[in-house]
């Protein structure tokens, strides 16, 4: 009889995921967490559903190539370009911060350098799949934190590579520098061989497979690229990891990175979800309740160092100790990708097993109060800034000071595009204003600009009474942050009752609450977007301004009134139109003075007869004449509906349009 072993386990380990994946769901905790709880409770340290870890670990290590081939394709060269040298600085500060302070305290135990080493990387990388997750669910990713945090942990899944190297060498049982310097050369070639063969090799290749129209052979492409590069770097001593990374991050620069992503994310998923669980597995979590003493001192080391690092690399961006404190307390936990790293060095005798589960049990305690850590660091680190009175860094340049003259002016918050424009319409009119940024960077360009700038943070009081809201007119925010937002209107009408306050933010559902706290106005981005899409294609269809205009206001009236819950929902004109799908033979144009139309009846112009368009009606005065009495001629704007084919429309609208003085040709 065939053993089935392997396929059982797969099913009792697929069971049980789903449910304590949709209960993590429910509880908004981040899936990989509900992962690890699965592992822990099937493993054999508790339920021992599954024995055989070692099986399942085989699975795991398909999974640890998918995830970082998935990486390579997320991140892009290009994106790591654009991070730009701040925030590599960061990254690279917190990363190497991280590790020297953690390996100094490992030497201090008594512990080999190589040990402190491995313990240090394995503590300096922070938990990308929690942290945005939990980030994106509270709509901060666009926030001054949330940006830092983003491009500190893109920095740390670079890292990986070369933190796999280190391991990997100093595990050699040659540990000698010619040993080093032939590994180090050895890992050149193949990482120089792999770039260029996916340089010249593979697009071709792909754009060749693309030719016939077969997604099965794409994939199958996709796929054997990846393996094939993981098990390339295997062989020359490197990690299969490694050479997956690297493929997708070749495969990215290329025109069929996106179909290579959606072809590959679905087995990702599974099967990272599957070494997710198998790490899980190996926690003792009854020897760590017998004896929680390390592991809990572990994990108040690891948030400590982490924290207080990652806070110190944020201030050399020159922002507030708010932010950075948020920072630092968003990326104190231990990362997924430190599993991976353990997976390396535990069969290099550089951890022990005891050693290995400390590890696993402070990863995944840090992973699991990251949520609530997130939660609460916003009035953590406001109360901490209260208390210190250094809510935001001083500047080297006094100019920042507020003018004493400063009144019936506009304040506005955040100086990016939405900032920078509305602070070029005010000044073009001669409206005095003063503006509120956080990025230390930003102020110090727009104070060379000569701009009027202050480097603060909007949601304390001091700050607002320092750039006078008191007496301002108006205050703009523009800073995509609906906690911050919702903070920043509510302080502002407290000290102000009359003044008007205008909110830009990400999304609809946001307008109810920051009304409620005070808002006069609130411009939902991701609905004006839509808006501008949709007054595009209708000019298009060549609709005349005036009617775009009054679409886009009822559509803006009939939107945000259905988000509020105060509208009914009419059908508009257009909309009816749209419906029977008469567009392509459908247009309104405007009568303009000097053309032909003007005076005449509409008979006389025997339109039919000469163009082949028919005049359906004409609107005038909000009131439509179908069918038009004798005494009727076109006035200037009336707006004429004609039907009929393209070509048949285009000769009929020059009728209604006058003679270009310039002698351009009639449009």
């Amino acid at each position: 009889m065939e053993d089935f072993t392997i396929l059982q386990d797969l099913v009792i380990l697929i069971a049980v995921a789903i449910p304590v994946v949709a209960l993590a769901q429910r509880l908004r905790i981040p899936s990989v967490v509900g992962f690890l709880a699965t592992g822990v409770l099937i493993g054999p340290h508790a339920l021992a559903l599954i024995n055989d870890v070692e099986a399942v670990q085989h699975l795991a290590e398909i999974g640890v190539i998918l995830l970082l081939f998935v990486i390579g394709l997320e991140l892009s060269l290009s994106r790591i370009i654009a991070l730009g040298p701040s925030i590599v600085r960061a990254g690279a500060l917190q990363v190497g911060g991280t590790m020297a302070v953690v390996a100094l305290l490992v030497l201090g135990l008594g512990l080999s350098i190589e040990k402190a080493i491995v313990v240090g990387a394995l503590v300096s990388l922070s938990s990308t799949a929690v942290v945005l997750r939990v980030y994106g669910d509270r709509d901060a990713l666009d926030t001054p934190h949330g940006r830092i945090v983003v491009g500190i942990l893109i920095f740390q899944d670079l890292a990986i590579v070369p933190l796999m190297l280190v391991i990997r060498t100093i595990g050699g049982t040659d540990s000698s520098t010619a040993s080093i310097l032939t590994t180090i050369g050895i890992s050149f070639v193949v990482v120089v061989g792999l770039l260029l063969t996916g340089r010249y090799v593979v697009p071709w290749l792909l754009k060749h497979l693309a030719r016939f129209d077969a997604r099965e052979l794409f994939t199958l492409a996709i796929m054997l690229f990846g393996l094939g590069a993981a098990v390339l770097t295997a062989r020359f001593g490197l990690s299969l990891a490694l050479g997956a990374f690297l493929a997708g991050l070749i495969i990215s620069e290329s025109e069929y990175g996106a179909q290579a992503m959606s072809d590959v994310l679905p087995f990702r998923d599974t099967f990272s979800g599957i070494f997710f669980i198998s790490v899980g597995m190996l926690l003792d979590a009854g020897g760590l309740i017998e004896n929680p003493l390390p592991v809990l001192f572990a994990v108040a080391a690891v948030v400590l160092i982490k924290a207080t690092v990652t806070t110190g690399a944020t201030l050399t961006l020159r922002r507030p100790l708010q932010v950075s404190l948020m920072t630092g307390i968003a990326l104190a936990q231990i990362g997924e990708f430190s599993f991976v790293l353990a997976t390396v060095a535990l069969p290099l005798g550089l951890l022990t097993a005891v050693e290995n589960q400390l590890f696993l049990g402070t990863a995944v305690i840090t992973m699991l109060v990251t949520p609530f850590f997130i939660a609460g660091a916003p009035a953590t680190t406001r109360r901490l800034c209260r208390a210190l009175d250094l809510t935001t860094l001083p500047t080297a340049d006094e100019a920042t000071d507020v003018p004493p003259e400063l009144h019936d002016h506009v304040i506005i918050v955040g100086y990016g595009v939405n900032g920078r424009n509305v602070a070029r319409v005010v000044d073009g009119v001669g409206i005095p204003y003063i503006i509120v940024e956080q990025n230390g960077r930003v102020v110090e360009s727009a104070q060379r600009e000569g701009q009027p700038i202050v480097y603060g943070d909007a949601t304390q009081v001091h700050t607002l009474e320092r750039v006078g809201v008191a007496h301002a007119r108006v205050l703009v925010l523009a800073i995509a942050s609906p906690a911050e937002e919702l903070r920043s209107v509510a302080i502002a009408r407290q000290l102000n009752p009359g003044i008007r306050i205008v909110v830009r933010t990400r999304f609809v559902q946001s307008i109810r609450d920051l009304e409620g706290v005070g808002a006069d106005e609130v411009i939902a981005e991701e609905f004006e977007t839509s808006l501008e899409i949709f007054t595009r294609v209708l000019r298009h269809y060549e609709i005349p301004s005036n009617v775009i205009e009054r679409e886009v206001h009822a559509a803006r009236m009939e939107h945000y009134g259905l988000a509020l819950g105060t509208a009914d929902t009419p059908a508009g004109g257009l909309d009816a139109l749209a419906s029977l799908g008469v567009h392509r033979a459908l247009s309104i144009v405007e009568v303009e003075p000097g053309s032909e139309a003007e005076g005449e009846h509409p008979a006389a112009l025997r339109l039919r007869a000469r163009t082949g368009v028919t005049v359906v009606a004409i609107a005038r005065d909000g009131e439509a004449h179908v069918a038009p009495g004798p005494e009727f001629t076109f006035r200037t704007h009336d707006s004429v509906v004609l039907v009929g084919n393209d070509e048949a429309l285009t000769r009929a609208r020059l009728v209604f349009i006058a003679d270009r003085a310039d002698g351009g040709t009639r449009t």
